[in-house]
């Protein structure tokens, strides 16, 4: 996007999770035919434009910005007023942006066979990249002024301090931000740097085709995002779960030479912005926007790396019990214990809003509101993206896709969901437009947050040896799933990108003996490495629409974890004071560096230790399992 792009796009959480719940019949309708799914459970699309018409409207709208923003090429030196006025100016461009690239992207997202939409799509992506082209000129000139003067005229100037955190982060930047030239050739590029991520979408939803596979009980499957997952989650004959892997990675493997070129085409266009700006790496260059050091990535890598320890006991105290002759990764999902119930949408919404009362009534006030209707797309439909993501209007509200399927695993990315649509809304009403949206870097705290908040009140519902087994294992399955695999994930991205780096060849046998490779340094010999399994790089849509970005929901898991005990442990005020902290962070939007923000909170990553104690907790949960295996009767 372009620097005026500010879209927040939510994360996409696929995290494998157990736990206990009161079961009831399934309100799944029983269709993919979206037509035929009732519109309480889809967006209401008229909450941004009420039609077409309006939308076109926006656009000309847009499209007239690009001379007037150019039209203020040369006027900044002149004073506060001149900045003011192209802030502001960029203020207006933005939330246009917001409303016109979620009004086509997500009604895309519900149906990419829509080529009409999809064309739409296309023509607000080329109008920001005009945009981009035309304020190109506006950080050089900006860096031309003294940054001392730019601070007086800041303090002098009330109307200018909502942007004073966009400005100061614009001289700490200073030394890759190219000449007008340069960002201005750059800027020709932008609608390109997009076309991988849009190849690698069409050809991973669009273009896909999942077989159909046969159950050992008769069933037929399509072994689809959502149908693979059911199968992984509910279905406990193993032959079956290997057959729905089978099937659905022989679909990726199919393609293994095409994914390998557009994900060279990724790594290539991120070593080209990393030199371009004169970065030493792609990792420097990804981490610089949120001033995070390289550091805080290598020791999170590293110190994960040495404490694999406790996932491979796990996976060795899962085998015994599902009493397989060998453990797969296709077997990681699965309940340990037998529990075949089926969690209906309609009610879990009261649980999960039931589960976010320590954090307040106006937060749930907020959140109950949220559920009322048009701001949730729920269940898949045909041509429907996969996996699920909250995305914030500003001025509007948050907009939250997922593929629910009854399946627990749902239940817990619905409140994960909640939690980034949560800290849209705080955010979004607490800042101006200039520091509304939050980084990445944070963004998965208020999720997981959620998330534990959730296991916590259902640990309490139940004195159940079994279910609160499960609740143990649930507990587990979190930091696996949050923690060590997006961690293995991040290592695998930080490698593949020194291929380029370091001008070695990209081809879908060096990304895979990359992956492949780390499968043993994770889980050494406590699973079988299916072949198929190197060619896991294919199918993580993370690589493609945002290198350097699971790394974050290691680190947001570890912050999460510190804040999350600062509110539930400690005297009342001290619990108190924890939980003003927490919602000043979720207020913060992204009025300062992630790192500062965090640290306000409680939060230093910078210290081994805060990583650490999520392997140290993974040991000490690990070793509660056993303990509690051992009371079960077989």
């Amino acid at each position: 996007m372009t620097k005026h792009s500010r879209l927040l796009i939510g994360s996409l959480a696929t995290i494998v999770m157990t736990t206990a719940f009161s079961p009831s019949a399934s309100a799944k309708p029983e269709t993919s035919d979206r037509a035929e799914i009732p519109d309480v459970y889809k967006w209401d699309f008229s909450k941004i434009y009420p039609s077409w018409e309006a939308w076109e409207a926006d656009l000309k709208k847009l499209e007239s910005y690009i001379g007037d923003y150019a039209a203020l090429k040369g006027s900044l030196k002149s004073g506060p007023e001149a900045v003011l006025k192209a802030y502001q100016m960029e203020d207006e461009i933005g939330k246009l942006q917001y409303k016109l690239y979620c009004y086509t992207s997500l009604q895309r997202d519900v149906d990419s066979r829509n080529t009409d939409v999809s064309g739409k799509f296309q023509r607000v992506l080329a109008v920001f990249a005009k945009l981009g082209t035309a304020s190109s000129w506006f950080t050089p000139e900006l860096l031309q002024i003294p940054e001392a003067t730019s601070m007086e005229w800041i303090n002098a100037t009330a109307a200018l301090k909502p942007y004073s955190f966009p400005i100061t982060e614009s001289y700490r930047q200073q030394g890759h931000v190219l000449d007008e030239a340069g960002e201005r050739i750059i800027s020709f590029s932008s609608q390109f740097n997009g076309t991988p991520r849009s190849v690698y979408q069409e050809l991973s939803t669009s273009d896909v085709n999942f077989p159909t596979i046969k159950l050992s009980d008769g069933k037929e499957v399509k072994v689809s995002y959502g149908g693979y997952s059911q199968v992984l989650n509910t279905v406990r004959n193993q032959d079956d779960r290997a057959a729905a892997f089978k099937g659905h990675y022989e679909t990726y493997a199919a393609n293994k030479n095409t994914y390998a070129a557009i994900y060279n085409g990724i790594l290539q266009r991120d070593w080209f912005v990393a030199q371009a700006r004169q970065y030493p790496t792609t990792l420097a260059a990804a981490l610089d926007s949120d001033n995070v050091p390289e550091s805080v990535y290598k020791t999170l890598v590293e110190t994960v790396r040495a404490g694999t320890g406790p996932v491979q006991r796990y996976m060795k105290v899962r085998q015994k019990m599902l009493g397989v002759d060998a453990y797969h990764l296709y077997d990681g999902s699965l309940p340990l214990l037998e529990d075949n119930r089926e969690y209906a949408y309609d009610d879990v919404k009261a649980t999960v809003l039931e589960s976010v009362k320590p954090l307040g009534a106006d937060y749930q006030a907020k959140m109950e509101k949220l559920l009322g209707g048009g701001w949730l797309d729920v269940y898949e439909n045909d041509g429907k993206r996969s996996g699920a993501y909250s995305m914030g209007v500003y001025g509007v509200g948050p907009f939250m896709l997922m593929n629910y399927n009854d399946t627990l695993d749902a239940v817990f990315t619905f409140a994960h969901e909640l939690g980034h649509s949560m800290h849209t809304v705080l955010a979004h009403e607490t800042q101006p437009f200039s520091t509304a949206s939050y980084t990445i870097f944070v963004a998965e705290v208020a999720s997981t947050t959620n998330e534990r908040f959730l296991l916590e009140l259902l640990l309490s519902r139940t004195e159940d040896p079994k279910e609160r087994f499960l609740l143990l294992q649930h507990a587990i399955d979190n930091i696996v799933g949050t923690f060590y695999t997006q961690v293995l994930f991040a290592d695998y991205e930080w490698q593949a990108h020194q291929l380029v780096e370091n001008g070695q060849p990209v081809t879908p046998d060096s990304l895979s003996k990359i992956y492949f490779g780390l499968l043993d340094t994770y889980y050494g010999d406590a699973v079988t490495k299916d072949e198929l399994y190197r060619y896991t790089w294919t199918r993580i849509p993370h690589f493609y629409n945002s290198p350097y970005y699971v790394y974050k929901y290691a680190t947001c898991f570890a912050s999460s974890a510190q804040l999350f005990k600062a509110m539930t442990t400690g005297s009342t005020a001290e619990q108190s004071a924890a939980r003003e902290r927490y919602l000043t962070l979720l207020k913060s939007g992204g009025n300062d560096q992630p790192m500062n923000q965090l640290l306000k909170a409680g939060v230093d990553l910078n210290k081994r230790e805060t990583i650490q104690a999520v392997v140290d907790q993974m040991d000490e949960l690990v070793t509660r399992l056993e303990a509690e295996a051992a009371k079960i009767q077989p």
